[in-house]
């Protein structure tokens, strides 16, 4: 089913390239807002340093999101998906230990930019109203805000509706870009000797602190990621098509700005914003009010991929459990409430702390490129696993670590400047993610795996046993034993032993998330003819769990093709054709006492458990009806301490 969605995505055809419009390029799209105000800062136009600028955006352009991204990381596709998790799941197959850290590290960035690029944007757009007189004195900030506050309200909604519009107004939004550009330009058309690189190279090596403007010219190409992100809602020949006409939009209006600056050499900006200068007087409240929607759809799509981020990384036990809504039918739509108001009151946070766009210029880029440095390294390992020329790798591999590695050491400079609030941002996710997966690597050690066949007689004679009261006619477990031959020995314990559970069928169920996205099947072993059954569902890592639909599905097609009977076993009821009961039991674990722990491991199950009290249980996270749900807690002993040795006396 997902390999056909994808397949339709990437048909080029003009409704599918206005769609990618309006999903891929929100974030990149609005970056002309703060880019070339970035640049010049508090300081003197500087015609010479402009222009150098102007050279080092194009060209920053071209080999980091063009060849890199748009050329390169789109063709490493996980059945048409994209992402950072997507590439880790694509490559983990390889079972390199240390891929699981540029992985965590990767996304929380990402995460991290979740929560300043909309108060950029926004606050960008919304600023633009003090160029007008009647509004010079206005205070912005309540306004951001209030556009920041109603954009997540409606999350909860769902954006199917007011969707179909991101499209055409992106599509307003880089025209707009391109003529206003073109408006500049016409002014000065000497500024396109910026397309020669020696006057980029030329800035960076002979003007004084030439080298630390690559920090604001880093900021061009800060939505790169998320091409690669959604390459799977449009498609990557789509992508592709579309980035010329982007791409070109977007040059147009940073030259269009570069010869407005020129003829304000020696001056300085004295709070014009360069992109709205270039605008005619009259144009001035349209512009301002076409950049404040172009913002919020790339908010919106910032927040929508962070859903999808969250999702993946529960699948990939990267994430504690929360619970995830559908609120529209539309395929890869979710919502997840902790997340949504976590980047609320994170975005909320940021527009209060810094107050305006300049100022979040200066804290702006630093996780960005630290995102995209680990998607390189992961790219590197599957152009290795693909086999690509050793020539090839021994030139691009050297080149990105030259490239990236100069705009980490460029950025590094924002640090003290207001950089550390989102490198703190993402040092917490990257610790929460950290934490959960490194306790689940605990606890598989505690794993006690026995033979199935040891109890499979013990299980036949419980279920005729006329001794014992009926537990459930369908007694469902849910396993993490991969091999269908073995099965916790917690399991036959709550069977023989917590209270003997007498069922007519007992099902063990168990769910394998696999390294590709929308996968969904499974498959039945029949282990003791009608009395035991296993049931295994391997489905995507971008899947929800949903066992009890999933299952219930699975018993109409046994049902179907008489491979078993549900109807109920009491006389009374069988007669008359009464379906049995089923009834699900989860097996739950908290930390026993009797743990002889090192500290750092007790650190991070303490850390692990804490974090599970906020996520959602067992049940829950495997979307099990709770009417039908039997919860049981046993502790979890990993390391029991040594003998206690006890004296007797008399």
């Amino acid at each position: 089913m997902g390999q056909q969605h994808h397949g339709n995505l990437n048909k080029i055809t003009l409704g599918s390239l206005l769609v990618t419009l309006g999903i891929i390029y929100g974030d990149i799209g609005t970056s002309p807002l703060y880019v070339m105000s970035a640049v010049v800062g508090e300081n003197t136009v500087n015609a010479n340093v402009i222009i150098g600028a102007m050279s080092l955006v194009i060209w920053t352009l071209t080999f980091q999101t063009t060849i890199k991204y748009v050329i390169f990381t789109l063709r490493a596709d996980n059945k048409g998906e994209g992402g950072i998790f997507s590439l880790y799941a694509l490559i983990k197959k390889a079972k390199r230990k240390w891929l699981i850290f540029p992985a965590i590290i990767g996304g929380c960035c990402i995460l991290g930019e979740g929560i300043i690029t909309p108060p950029i944007s926004v606050a960008s757009a919304i600023e633009g109203l003090k160029l007008i007189p009647r509004f010079s004195h206005i205070h912005t900030i309540p306004i951001v805000i209030a556009i920041i506050t109603g954009l997540f309200f409606i999350q909860q909604f769902g954006t199917k509706f007011i969707g179909k519009f991101f499209g055409p107004v992106m599509l307003i939004w880089f025209l707009t870009l391109g003529v206003m550009g073109i408006n500049g330009l016409a002014q000065n058309l000497t500024v396109l000797k910026a397309f020669n690189p020696y006057y980029g190279i030329n800035l960076l090596v002979n003007h004084p602190g030439g080298f630390w403007l690559l920090g604001a010219v880093f900021l061009c190409t800060t939505g790169a990621e998320a091409l690669y992100s959604d390459m799977g809602h449009c498609g990557r020949d789509n992508i592709r098509v579309s980035w010329v006409f982007v791409k070109s939009m977007l040059v147009l209006n940073y030259l269009g700005q570069t010869a407005w600056l020129i003829s304000m050499d020696g001056k300085k900006l004295a709070g014009s914003n360069p992109f709205y200068s270039i605008m005619p007087e009259w144009f001035l409240p349209v512009g301002i009010g076409i950049a404040t929607i172009a913002t919020v759809v790339a908010s919106q799509a910032l927040i929508s991929g962070s859903f999808t981020l969250i999702n993946e990384a529960m699948r990939l036990n990267f994430w504690p459990k929360v619970k995830i809504k559908y609120p529209t039918e539309l395929k890869g739509q979710m919502y997840i409430a902790s997340i949504n108001w976590l980047l609320y009151f994170g975005c909320v946070a940021i527009v209060l702390f810094f107050k305006e766009a300049k100022n979040m210029e200066a804290a702006y880029g630093l996780t960005i490129i630290l995102g995209m440095i680990m998607s390189s390294r992961l790219l590197a390992f599957f152009m290795r696993l693909k086999k690509y020329p050793k020539l090839f790798l021994y030139i691009f591999i050297p080149v990105y670590i030259i490239i990236e590695g100069t705009f980490l050491i460029a950025l590094l400079e924002k640090f003290p400047k207001g950089g550390y609030v989102t490198f703190c941002i993402a040092l917490f996710l990257a610790g929460i993610m950290g934490c959960w997966y490194m306790a689940k690597l605990i606890r598989r050690r505690y794993i006690d795996l026995v033979p199935l066949d040891n109890y499979k007689p013990m299980l036949v004679d419980l279920s005729t046993d006329p001794s014992i009261q009926k537990y459930a006619t369908h007694l469902i477990y849910m396993t993490s034993a991969n091999n269908p031959n073995e099965i916790e020995s917690k399991i036959i314990y709550s069977i023989l032993q917590k209270r003997p559970k007498k069922a007519d069928i007992y099902w063990f169920v168990h769910v394998d998330v696999m390294d590709e996205p929308y996968r969904m099947d499974y498959k039945v072993t029949h282990i003791a003819n009608e009395d035991i059954i296993r049931v295994d569902f391997r489905i995507g890592f971008r899947i929800a769990p949903r066992v009890n639909l999933m299952f219930r599905n699975v018993v109409t097609d046994l049902v179907k093709n008489g491979e078993v009977d549900i109807t109920s076993r009491y006389e009374s009821l069988n007669k008359n054709n009464v379906i049995g009961d089923f009834k699900f039991v989860v097996l739950e674990k908290f930390l026993s006492y009797e743990n002889d722990l090192p500290l750092y491991e007790k650190l991070i199950l303490n850390i692990y458990f804490t974090l599970k009290r906020f996520s959602l249980s067992e049940a829950k996270a495997f979307g099990l009806d709770s009417s039908s749900v039997k919860v049981e807690k046993f502790p979890m002993v990993i390391s029991p301490p040594k003998d206690i040795v006890l004296k007797r006396i008399s």
